[in-house]
């Protein structure tokens, strides 16, 4: 190893830790790269005594701990990248300030570390650095004065902080600076028009800051921009015509701030441009014909303006255009047939358009890719304006307003939240921070943030380069807008707008099953799985026969059951599900879900059914209650996790389950292993090759039911949940008894109350409740009397042993809580403890 100069091991599943005397034995070694890999633990001191190290390449893994000072001692390092971990550091980043003493260094990546700490002045001693990358480190305090003594930095990158103050006039000293990125801070003031002075810089984003005032004139003589990013500041006045000197600007987006008048006509100047977002400001008059020669231009927002007059025919001209969006403004006109011209075209909005008498909606149906979620909105559009005019007239009237940039077709799913916007995410989930990445899927990333009113909630972002994302999104907004029950993931919002789509779902704090079963702090016993289970059947039998549709999930694991506080399962993900049509028992699809859960009519001839989530939940079950992955390498050739399974029921299950959850000092250890055994066979049930074969979702509900009362009652933690409403006013009241027993049935009782009905007039009951545990059957006989005037809430209390058959349940006020009137009247009993 004493020769060794190069280790590369990056891009692996590497785990562990560094060697806590990494540095000795190694003198000749110059690089060290373990990127993207699994590793954690802390950079131990004694790498200084690799003193020849010229580049070390952390980045992409799990490193905790403070980044050591004595990196300062590597004279000859070149390259550092440590970002992406979970490094710490002091709060006046004196790792930084040792880092200077590193006179070679050139590149130094930090970003996406929770260092929390103040930038110091020390970075203006850097004498060769080049690439500075520091986002998404929660960097605090302004940007030093030194800053200006970076003579040779190409790119700085500190977005994404909290950094405040003002840019300092010392920038100008940075000549060769190409790229700038100081987006998603609190920076405020005027855009120094010393920034014009960089004559080299290609790309500036100062987006997400609190800038005000105009923006500079002077950026038209910055003829090497590609990339100039102003979004969702405070900017005012008027575009500066200067901008179409820009011949060679790429992408332009000024979105989100107060700018007023018209849009310049030397717009048109930017040939090379492929995005121009301008929407979301106060922009007036009409759009200029002339915009048509963007012949290069890919995405086009004016959306959120004031503009009027007619949509522009030369538009058709812009063959390469895939995005426009020229919502919620006062254009009037007919759609142009030019735009069937437009084949690539992919996303076409024009909400709060007028003289919609003259709309050729076919022209839409014409363009060959046009989104025809867009074509119906527009529809939606056309009809609202017709059916109401007034409230046409209202949008109109206040187009003067400032509106904040919300997403196009955000709109609210639950009652009480409202739309939000791309930089409301971004700022909730601080710049979509690794630090609240919750997990990740064929499509999306989830991310932790949190509303204005501190609602947490979880953003699902879909990655819409990848194919299918956009037909993810649609599909899983669409399902869990209609579909409603307690154990499927709520969601708040949504946000779409040009090529970002994410939904905003219910937080839940205690993460996945997936995570519950594989984490080794973590466990969950016998009857908390019974219950996930028991949470997930119940959501699988709504999707299945309890909505007006029938809906198959199509992709049910661990990782899309998650938990709330309480631990209550929620089936999530529903971006492959499919509907099944009216009398269809199956549909067809090319969709292929996760290998391992999937049945084999569907892996292998796209057979959907409501049988294919009963399979898959069999898996589940298996998965749940031996800990073992369907995907895990012993799972080779025909032995599958089902075989494995099958081969030990019903004499080798115990080699099987989860070693955890039966120990040998249990009590009861046989009674344990005979619930495994009703678990397994439900699962095996639920697995049967051919479709027809297997249960409903139906019956595996009851199935589970039934295995938790035995649990229950064997354990002694039995508790009997009785509730029931009344639902008629007459003489002879019907009570419809729903039951939440556990006891698997609804019953309907005819029931004769001796007083006369009064609605104001609370009552007293005395109910005799005989359970027969054998057969499962329940007898209610209920004696009522006047009680009070009082409106208050009675509970009915266990007042005999409830080792008899008999049992008598008396009433107990309690006055914290208000009675319903007679007729939506809430009795219940908890009984707990029962005997074996």
């Amino acid at each position: 190893m004493s020769a060794l100069q190069n280790l590369a091991l990056e891009q692996n599943r590497l785990s562990g830790t560094l060697p806590s005397d990494l540095g000795h034995g190694m003198p000749s070694i110059e690089k060290i790269n373990c990127a993207y890999n699994q590793m954690s633990g802390f950079i131990p001191a004694s790498i200084s005594n690799s003193s020849r190290l010229r580049g070390l390449d952390l980045g992409d893994n799990r490193f905790t701990g403070p980044i050591p000072e004595s990196l300062g001692n590597l004279e000859y390092l070149e390259m550092l990248n440590l970002q992406w971990n979970d490094f710490s550091s002091d709060s006046a980043m004196s790792f930084l300030t040792s880092l200077t003493n590193c006179r070679k260094l050139r590149v130094l990546s930090f970003a996406e570390n929770p260092l929390d700490g103040v930038f110091p002045a020390s970075v203006g001693n850097f004498s060769a650095m080049q690439i500075f990358e520091g986002q998404g480190c929660k960097l605090k305090g302004v940007i030093p004065e030194e800053i200006g003594n970076l003579t040779g930095m190409t790119r700085m990158s500190p977005q994404n902080n909290e950094l405040a103050g003002h840019i300092p006039k010392t920038v100008q000293d940075m000549l060769i600076l190409q790229e700038l990125y100081l987006y998603g801070n609190k920076i405020e003031g005027t855009i120094p028009n010393v920034i014009c002075n960089l004559k080299s810089l290609g790309a500036l984003d100062l987006s997400g800051n609190h800038f005000s005032g105009s923006v500079p004139p002077c950026l038209g003589n910055v003829t090497s921009l590609r990339n100039l990013y102003l979004a969702y500041n405070r900017l005012n006045s008027r575009l500066p015509t200067s901008l179409g000197s820009l011949k060679d600007l790429m992408e332009f987006n000024v979105s989100s701030n107060l700018l007023s008048g018209h849009i310049p006509l030397e717009i048109e100047n930017l040939k090379a441009a492929t995005l121009i977002d301008l929407s979301n400001n106060n922009f007036s008059g009409k759009i200029s014909n002339t915009l048509g020669g963007l012949d290069k231009l890919i995405k086009l927002s004016l959306a959120h303006n004031i503009l009027n007059g007619p949509i522009p025919d030369s538009f058709g001209k812009m063959l390469a255009l895939e995005v426009l969006d020229l919502s919620f403004n006062n254009l009037s006109g007919e759609i142009p047939k030019s735009l069937e011209a437009l084949i690539n075209l992919k996303y076409l909005t024009s909400h709060s358009i007028n003289s919609v008498e003259r709309f050729p909606l076919e022209v839409l149906l014409q363009i060959p890719h046009v989104n025809l979620s867009c074509s119906m909105m527009l529809f939606v559009a056309i009809l609202s304006f017709m059916c109401h005019h007034v409230s046409s007239n209202l949008l109109r009237g206040q187009r003067g307003k400032k509106q904040s940039r919300l997403c196009q077709a955000g709109l609210s799913l639950v009652k009480g939240h409202e739309r939000i916007s791309y930089y409301e995410l971004e700022q909730a989930t601080e710049g979509f921070s690794k630090s609240n990445l919750l997990g990740s899927g064929s499509f999306s990333m989830v991310y932790k943030g949190m509303l204005k009113d501190g609602t947490l909630f979880a953003a699902k972002v879909f990655n819409v380069q990848l194919e299918g994302a956009f037909k993810s999104f649609d599909t899983e907004r669409e399902m869990l807008r209609n579909l409603r029950h307690r154990n499927l993931t709520k969601v708040i919002t949504s946000c779409s707008y040009l090529d970002f789509r994410a939904l905003v779902l219910e937080y839940m704090p205690d993460g996945t099953l997936e995570k519950w079963l594989y984490s080794y702090n973590l466990f969950l016993d016998m009857l908390q799985r019974i219950y996930i289970m028991i949470d997930v059947a119940s959501a699988m039998d709504y999707l299945h026969s309890g909505y007006s549709t029938p809906v198959v999930h199509c992709d049910l694991k661990p990782s899309y059951v998650l938990l709330d506080q309480e631990m209550v399962g929620h089936v999530s993900d529903f971006g492959i599900a499919k509907l099944l049509g009216a009398g269809d028992a199956f549909v067809q699809t090319r969709t292929i879900a996760t290998i391992g859960y999937i049945t084999p009519e569907y892996g292998q001839d796209g057979i959907v059914s409501t049988s294919c989530d009963v399979y898959s939940f069999g898996i589940l079950m298996m998965e749940t209650f031996t800990r073992m992955r369907p995907s895990d390498e012993m799972f080779t050739g025909d032995l599958s996790i089902r075989q494995w399974v099958s081969d030990s029921f019903p004499s080798g299950i115990h080699k099987v389950v989860d070693a955890n959850l039966v120990q040998p000092g249990d009590e009861k250890p046989n009674t344990k292993m005979q619930c495994m055994l009703s678990i397994v066979e439900l699962a095996l049930s639920c697995t049967v090759v051919i479709p027809d074969a297997r249960i409903n979702m139906e019956d595996a509900l009851s199935a589970l039911k039934k295995i938790k009362l035995q649990i229950q009652i064997n354990s002694r933690a039995f508790e009997l949940d009785l509730e029931y409403v009344l639902v008629a006013l007459n003489d002879d009241l019907v009570l419809e008894l729903e039951l939440d027993l556990d006891l698997f049935f609804v019953l309907e009782l005819e029931l004769d109350f001796f007083f006369v009905l009064e609605l104001e007039l609370d009552f007293f009951f005395v109910l005799e409740l005989e359970l027969d545990f054998l057969n499962l059957n329940l007898k209610l006989e209920t004696y009522g009397g006047i009680c009070s005037r009082k409106r208050e809430r009675y509970v009915l209390v266990q007042q005999d042993d409830p080792r008899m058959k008999k049992t008598i349940l008396g009433c107990e006020r309690m006055s914290t809580h208000p009675c319903p009137n007679i007729g939506e009247i809430t009795l219940m009993a908890r009984l707990s403890a029962w005997p074996t």
